[in-house]
Protein backbone atom coordinates (compact mmCIF):
# COMPACT_ATOMS: atom_id res chain seq x y z
CA UNK A 1 0.00 0.00 0.00
CA UNK A 2 1.39 3.69 -1.05
CA UNK A 3 0.92 6.27 1.47
CA UNK A 4 -0.41 8.94 -0.93
CA UNK A 5 -3.70 7.04 -0.54
CA UNK A 6 -4.36 7.41 2.73
CA UNK A 7 -6.53 10.93 2.56
CA UNK A 8 -7.36 11.27 7.03
CA UNK A 9 -10.53 12.76 8.15
CA UNK A 10 -8.81 15.30 9.58
CA UNK A 11 -7.54 17.00 6.67
CA UNK A 12 -10.44 17.02 4.31
CA UNK A 13 -12.40 18.83 7.46
CA UNK A 14 -9.70 21.46 7.63
CA UNK A 15 -9.30 22.31 4.30
CA UNK A 16 -13.31 22.92 4.31
CA UNK A 17 -14.13 24.43 7.19
CA UNK A 18 -10.81 26.11 8.00
CA UNK A 19 -11.36 24.76 11.86
CA UNK A 20 -9.23 25.11 15.01
CA UNK A 21 -8.82 22.56 18.14
CA UNK A 22 -8.22 25.44 20.92
CA UNK A 23 -11.03 24.07 23.71
CA UNK A 24 -9.37 24.07 27.33
CA UNK A 25 -10.00 21.00 29.03
CA UNK A 26 -12.44 19.15 26.50
CA UNK A 27 -12.22 15.74 25.94
CA UNK A 28 -14.66 13.27 23.90
CA UNK A 29 -15.46 10.36 21.58
CA UNK A 30 -17.51 10.72 18.91
CA UNK A 31 -18.73 9.47 15.65
CA UNK A 32 -17.41 11.76 12.78
CA UNK A 33 -19.78 11.62 9.25
CA UNK A 34 -18.11 13.65 6.23
CA UNK A 35 -19.93 13.55 2.97
CA UNK A 36 -18.55 15.41 -0.02
CA UNK A 37 -20.85 15.38 -3.04
CA UNK A 38 -21.73 11.57 -2.62
CA UNK A 39 -19.14 10.70 -1.42
CA UNK A 40 -19.41 9.71 3.16
CA UNK A 41 -16.56 9.22 5.10
CA UNK A 42 -16.75 7.95 8.73
CA UNK A 43 -14.76 8.42 11.33
CA UNK A 44 -14.37 7.49 14.92
CA UNK A 45 -12.70 10.28 17.29
CA UNK A 46 -10.90 10.28 20.56
CA UNK A 47 -10.06 13.76 21.54
CA UNK A 48 -8.18 15.33 24.27
CA UNK A 49 -7.01 19.13 23.92
CA UNK A 50 -3.65 19.21 22.02
CA UNK A 51 -4.19 15.53 20.59
CA UNK A 52 -6.61 13.26 19.28
CA UNK A 53 -7.01 10.11 17.73
CA UNK A 54 -9.17 8.86 13.89
CA UNK A 55 -9.84 5.48 13.30
CA UNK A 56 -10.97 5.79 9.44
CA UNK A 57 -12.72 2.82 8.56
CA UNK A 58 -14.53 3.94 4.97
CA UNK A 59 -11.74 2.64 2.37
CA UNK A 60 -11.15 -1.11 3.25
CA UNK A 61 -8.74 -2.30 6.51
CA UNK A 62 -9.10 0.47 9.31
CA UNK A 63 -6.65 3.48 9.52
CA UNK A 64 -5.60 5.22 12.57
CA UNK A 65 -4.02 8.30 12.87
CA UNK A 66 -2.56 9.80 16.03
CA UNK A 67 -2.31 13.94 16.16
CA UNK A 68 -0.09 15.11 18.65
CA UNK A 69 -0.38 18.86 18.61
CA UNK A 70 1.60 19.12 21.31
CA UNK A 71 4.77 17.04 19.56
CA UNK A 72 3.96 18.90 16.57
CA UNK A 73 3.66 15.32 14.82
CA UNK A 74 1.24 12.92 13.83
CA UNK A 75 1.50 9.46 13.25
CA UNK A 76 -0.74 7.66 10.39
CA UNK A 77 -1.03 3.60 11.72
CA UNK A 78 -1.90 0.44 9.49
CA UNK A 79 -3.02 -1.54 11.79
CA UNK A 80 -3.43 -4.70 9.44
CA UNK A 81 0.63 -4.59 8.88
CA UNK A 82 1.52 -3.11 12.56
CA UNK A 83 3.49 -0.16 10.38
CA UNK A 84 3.65 3.75 11.27
CA UNK A 85 4.65 6.76 9.59
CA UNK A 86 5.95 10.21 11.53
CA UNK A 87 5.10 13.35 9.47
CA UNK A 88 5.27 16.82 10.88
CA UNK A 89 1.91 18.82 12.79
CA UNK A 90 0.20 21.02 10.12
CA UNK A 91 -2.82 23.22 9.67
CA UNK A 92 -4.53 20.06 7.89
CA UNK A 93 -4.44 17.87 10.92
CA UNK A 94 -6.72 19.95 13.23
CA UNK A 95 -10.49 19.11 13.98
CA UNK A 96 -13.21 21.59 14.08
CA UNK A 97 -14.80 21.45 17.70
CA UNK A 98 -15.42 24.72 18.68
CA UNK A 99 -18.62 26.60 18.18
CA UNK A 100 -16.66 29.34 16.52
CA UNK A 101 -15.10 29.44 12.95
CA UNK A 102 -12.26 30.67 11.62
CA UNK A 103 -13.15 33.98 10.17
CA UNK A 104 -16.01 34.40 11.38
CA UNK A 105 -18.04 37.32 10.31
CA UNK A 106 -21.99 36.97 10.94
CA UNK A 107 -24.04 34.40 12.84
CA UNK A 108 -27.95 34.49 12.50
CA UNK A 109 -30.19 32.51 14.56
CA UNK A 110 -32.58 30.29 12.23
CA UNK A 111 -34.06 27.82 14.42
CA UNK A 112 -33.96 25.17 17.35
CA UNK A 113 -34.19 21.20 17.15
CA UNK A 114 -32.83 18.07 18.75
CA UNK A 115 -29.70 16.79 17.63
CA UNK A 116 -28.27 13.26 18.30
CA UNK A 117 -30.25 13.05 21.86
CA UNK A 118 -29.20 17.03 22.23
CA UNK A 119 -30.90 20.28 22.05
CA UNK A 120 -29.77 22.53 19.15
CA UNK A 121 -29.63 25.51 17.99
CA UNK A 122 -29.66 26.26 14.17
CA UNK A 123 -26.95 29.25 12.88
CA UNK A 124 -26.46 30.77 9.51
CA UNK A 125 -22.85 31.67 9.42
CA UNK A 126 -20.85 33.66 6.74
CA UNK A 127 -16.89 33.50 7.10
CA UNK A 128 -13.96 35.15 5.35
CA UNK A 129 -10.86 33.47 4.46
CA UNK A 130 -7.53 35.27 4.62
CA UNK A 131 -7.82 35.12 1.08
CA UNK A 132 -10.67 37.30 0.93
CA UNK A 133 -13.11 34.20 0.01
CA UNK A 134 -16.51 34.72 1.68
CA UNK A 135 -18.38 31.26 2.55
CA UNK A 136 -21.49 30.57 4.10
CA UNK A 137 -22.54 27.68 6.10
CA UNK A 138 -25.82 26.18 8.39
CA UNK A 139 -24.42 25.00 11.66
CA UNK A 140 -26.20 23.41 14.48
CA UNK A 141 -24.86 24.15 18.29
CA UNK A 142 -25.89 21.72 21.20
CA UNK A 143 -26.95 24.01 23.78
CA UNK A 144 -26.66 21.59 26.72
CA UNK A 145 -22.76 20.98 25.95
CA UNK A 146 -21.98 24.30 23.82
CA UNK A 147 -20.66 21.95 21.13
CA UNK A 148 -20.71 21.97 17.25
CA UNK A 149 -23.03 18.92 16.09
CA UNK A 150 -23.13 19.99 12.55
CA UNK A 151 -21.61 21.65 9.82
CA UNK A 152 -23.22 22.21 6.44
CA UNK A 153 -22.08 24.59 3.41
CA UNK A 154 -24.73 26.57 2.44
CA UNK A 155 -24.82 25.26 -1.34
CA UNK A 156 -25.05 21.71 0.37
CA UNK A 157 -22.23 20.18 -1.84
CA UNK A 158 -20.56 18.98 2.30
CA UNK A 159 -21.15 18.30 5.57
CA UNK A 160 -19.96 17.48 8.67
CA UNK A 161 -21.16 15.59 11.37
CA UNK A 162 -20.56 14.75 14.71
CA UNK A 163 -22.35 11.89 16.00
CA UNK A 164 -22.72 9.61 19.75
CA UNK A 165 -20.79 12.46 21.17
CA UNK A 166 -19.73 11.16 24.45
CA UNK A 167 -18.07 13.89 27.17
CA UNK A 168 -15.67 12.93 29.90
CA UNK A 169 -12.09 11.59 30.33
CA UNK A 170 -9.63 9.68 27.44
CA UNK A 171 -7.08 7.03 28.54
CA UNK A 172 -3.64 8.44 27.31
CA UNK A 173 -3.42 4.92 25.78
CA UNK A 174 -5.66 6.12 22.82
CA UNK A 175 -2.64 9.00 22.36
CA UNK A 176 0.62 6.69 22.40
CA UNK A 177 1.95 4.81 19.30
CA UNK A 178 1.81 1.13 20.27
CA UNK A 179 4.88 -0.46 21.19
CA UNK A 180 5.00 -3.69 18.28
CA UNK A 181 4.58 -1.02 15.28
CA UNK A 182 7.38 -0.80 12.94
CA UNK A 183 7.94 2.34 10.51
CA UNK A 184 7.27 2.45 7.21
CA UNK A 185 10.16 1.57 4.84
CA UNK A 186 9.88 4.51 2.20
CA UNK A 187 12.21 2.87 0.28
CA UNK A 188 10.59 0.05 -0.68
CA UNK A 189 8.42 0.42 -3.84
CA UNK A 190 5.45 -1.61 -4.82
Amino acid sequence: MTWRYIIPASLLLSTLTGGTVRCEGLEFTADLIMRVEQRVERTRVVYREDMWRMEHNTFGPVQVTIVRKDRLLAWHLLPATRQFKTVRFTRNHRLTVRPALEGELTRKIIGTQVMDGHPAVLYEVTTKTAGGVVKHFYQWIATDVNFPLKLVNKNGDWTMEYRHVRFGPMPDYFFQLPHAYLPVDDTARN
